[in-house]
């Protein structure tokens, strides 16, 4: 909500949020259950749904009109790399960017004591940067921001996703009744700091800026595959 007060001094914002946690849902669109709308208050909304779900709820139904911007977050922790497919923040973006609305994910890179006010104002930045600058057909906006002060952060970089090096495990459980469970989990803070990624720009002090698109076609790999998949059988 401090993203929300802020804005709302000079914007007209709506936000809408899922009613728990939905950490790491992707893309998933609620198809095999109803979505309710709760009204918390005054322009602010809760549903039973994921992360793209408030999008299409807010855009279809709640919001009087097509908004100029939807702005994912602020969540808490950083969605950097290969997260991005997993993240239900990024999920949300795009989800705007399938509506043809200037969309971004925004985070903050840390575990916790987040500076959400810090945070805020680089959003400020980026709104006002973009406001006068269309963004290219068929992309969105992956934001991470260093949890530091404003006054100390060196500026923006533009990146490309980096590589999280995972080390998860599966744990196997047997309940009071001899059933087994599972736990996915393990540690996936390690990456390669490699320059130009979105992990280098961050670990340097700089906000990552990453475009990403909805085309996830491989297209330097098209020639090499029409080798192998001839249109005659």
């Amino acid at each position: 909500m401090i993203l929300r007060g802020s804005l709302s001094k000079k914007y007209e914002v709506y936000a809408v949020a899922p009613e728990r946690e939905r950490t790491c849902v992707a893309h998933a669109i609620t198809l095999h259950k109803p979505l309710r709308i709760k009204e918390v208050k005054n322009g602010v909304f809760s549903t039973n749904g994921t992360p793209a779900d408030c999008v299409l709820l807010g855009v279809k139904v709640l919001l009087p009109g097509k908004p100029d911007v939807v702005i994912s977050g602020i969540n808490k922790g950083p969605n950097m790399g290969q997260d991005v497919n997993y993240s239900g923040t990024v999920a949300a973006a795009k989800e705007g960017a399938f509506l043809g609305i200037p969309s971004m994910a925004v985070s903050i890179s840390a575990r916790n004591e987040f500076l959400f006010h810090e945070a805020t104002k680089v959003i400020e930045k980026i709104i006002e940067m973009v406001s006068a600058n269309p963004f290219l057909h068929d992309t969105f906006l992956n934001v991470n921001i260093p949890n530091m002060p404003y006054k100390d952060m060196k500026g923006f970089m533009v990146t490309r996703l980096g590589k999280r090096i995972y080390n998860d495990t599966v744990i196997e459980r047997v309940d009071p009744r001899g059933g087994k469970y599972y736990w996915i989990g393990g540690n996936g803070e390690n990456y390669e700091l490699i320059d130009g990624t979105d992990f280098y720009a961050v670990e340097k002090g700089y906000i990552s800026i990453t475009p990403l698109g909805l085309d996830v076609t491989s297209n330097n790999s098209i020639n090499y595959y029409k080798k192998y998949f001839r249109r005659p059988l």
